[in-house]
């Protein structure tokens, strides 16, 4: 580990607390708040961009917290995978809180109190940071609880009853989440002694294979629970689409990869004997199957790609299943893909919402003629979603189908088969939305003339004209929304034309997940007792 890499190491979480800090003083000063949070997102991308490369170059850097070495200080590690999530997140981030920028300068602070929104959405920067870095399974809940604390403040804003509801049900699935996650690590340490991830996959060695299952089932329930995993889902399609565009597009894009990701630092790590890989499968195919079925019976775009979202969870939890370098490299890879083209489509939906005043399809049409920027800021990453070639959906979904073949059993052939239905059945979902909101005329939808009014339309024809009057924003797109989703989309793009190096990278990210004495000896300094 060098001098440089190692003093990078807490800058991904010390950037944005501080700067979520002096935000939060400045709170009557909107634009040095503005100036501070974008200098603070693009130096935590600047340093993980940073970070990735010594990774990659060097192997695992660690950084030992006060200078109590491992096990009884606090470790921070950056390996590839934890790298690669740092850039993407943080490629995100930025994207997003442009985005939100952009939508609160046109609309005014009321509609989106940005001396609340930006110190928030620092923090909630910070608590992703901490959960990647987390060399221990505190610290790991010490992440997730600062995205919890900070997501509800998110969800809520603006106040309505909706978002009040919604905001409620996400934190009481949150908080069963969190107390299932502080029962395994009880019983992680009570097995163990130890809640240093490092040690504790030393000595989970020696716990009986019975213990060893029961404890990994615990934690797999929790991060199930964040991840969205079938039947642990349901909560998601009612939390997301009642909160702004910027709040919904990263948590949709984001926030369920942290749990992946815990799924894959756990299995790999903690219990790699795949003793519930067969429990993985059958969610990761029921998590595939009961998505995009749930998806296709939606209405409103928002409800449509989060049932997508949860679908599309279950290719992740195929690869981290096989346990194999091949299955991980392809469960690695789709995890980027899909936070940045699940973020650009609710980023897009935002801006369906602003020309046309309403998400739903029944109020839709005529959106390609009406804007045919749109039209196509839809349609790139609706088809990259599907998996179309030769975009990163058909690279990544092509990826994991190998690496199921490869694994042989009845179970792999089965997600392989769930799969292949899935991609198909994702496909129809966007073409449905395709032919419904930009190609037929907007005469032919069923609530069409009610689209201009928004989504409370419940109305009789003599408040027609106020509330037009009211929604001036219909129609018009700012180019400070316009421009962060055009950068997301053309990443997207980019992950087509360097499939190549990524993939070489998730290889070896899955490569040092298979070989654990990597990592334990890089914590641990090759004591591991």
């Amino acid at each position: 580990m060098t001098l440089t890499s190692a003093a990078l190491i807490p800058l991904p979480v010390l950037i944005p607390l501080l700067a979520a800090a002096v935000t939060l003083i400045l709170g009557r000063r909107p634009r040095a708040q503005r100036f501070i949070t974008v200098f603070a997102l693009v130096a935590t991308l600047a340093v993980a961009v940073a970070l990735l490369y010594f990774a990659d170059r060097d192997g695992i850097d660690v950084m030992q917290v006060g200078g109590w070495e491992a096990p009884i200080g606090i470790s921070l590690v950056v390996d590839r995978l934890a790298a690669l999530m740092l850039v993407v997140s943080a490629i995100v981030l930025l994207s997003v809180m442009l985005f939100a920028v952009g939508q609160g300068i046109h609309d005014g602070d009321e509609q989106q109190p940005v001396s609340i929104f930006l110190p928030t959405y620092l923090a909630l920067t910070a608590g992703v940071n901490i959960a990647f870095l987390a060399g221990d399974l505190f610290n790991l809940f010490v992440g997730f609880e600062v995205l919890l604390a900070a997501s509800f403040v998110l969800l809520t804003i603006g106040a309505s009853a909706d978002r009040v509801r919604a905001g409620v049900s996400y934190v009481m699935v949150s908080m069963v989440s969190s107390m299932v996650f502080l029962v395994g690590m009880g019983f992680a340490y009570a097995a163990t002694g130890t809640l240093n991830l490092a040690q504790m996959a030393v000595r989970m060695d020696d716990v009986p294979p019975g213990t060893r299952a029961a404890i990994f089932g615990v934690l797999l329930v929790a991060f199930g629970i964040k991840a969205a995993v079938f039947p642990l889902s349901s909560w998601l399609p009612d939390s997301y689409p009642t909160a702004p565009a910027p709040v919904t597009a990263v948590f949709a894009g984001l926030l369920t990869k942290v749990g992946v990701y815990a799924i894959i630092r756990a299995h790999t790590l903690l219990f790699p004997g795949g003793e519930l890989d067969g429990v993985l499968m059958v969610a990761g195919l029921l998590t595939m199957v009961v998505g995009i079925l749930g998806a296709i019976a939606q209405n409103d775009i928002k409800r449509l790609l989060s049932f997508t979202l949860v679908s599309h969870i279950g290719y992740m939890v195929f690869g981290i299943a096989l346990s194999s370098e091949a299955g991980l490299a392809g469960a690695v890879f789709y995890v980027g893909h899909h936070i940045l083209v699940q973020t650009t489509l609710f980023l897009v939906v935002g801006l369906i919402e602003r020309q046309a005043g309403s998400a739903s399809l029944r109020r839709l049409g005529g959106l390609a003629l009406a804007s045919p920027l749109l039209a196509v800021l839809f349609l790139i990453p609706a088809l990259n979603l599907g998996g179309i070639p030769p975009f990163s959906g058909f690279i990544g979904k092509v990826a994991l189908l190998q690496a199921g073949a490869e694994s042989g059993s009845v179970l792999a052939w089965l997600l392989v088969g769930g799969s292949v239905l899935t991609s198909l059945l994702t496909l129809y979902v966007v073409a449905r939305i395709w032919t419904k909101a930009f190609w037929r005329a907007r005469a032919d939808a069923p609530e069409g003339e009610l689209a201009d009014i928004g989504p409370s339309a419940l109305i009789d024809e003599s408040e027609t004209d106020i509330l037009l009057e009211e929604r001036e924003d219909v129609g018009k797109m700012p180019p400070a929304m316009l421009v962060p989703t055009i950068w997301l989309v053309a990443i997207g793009v980019s992950l087509t034309v360097f499939a190549g190096p990524l993939l070489d990278i998730s290889h070896r990210a899955a490569e040092n997940l298979l070989d654990r004495s990597v990592y334990i000896e890089a914590v641990l300094g090759g004591d591991g007792q």
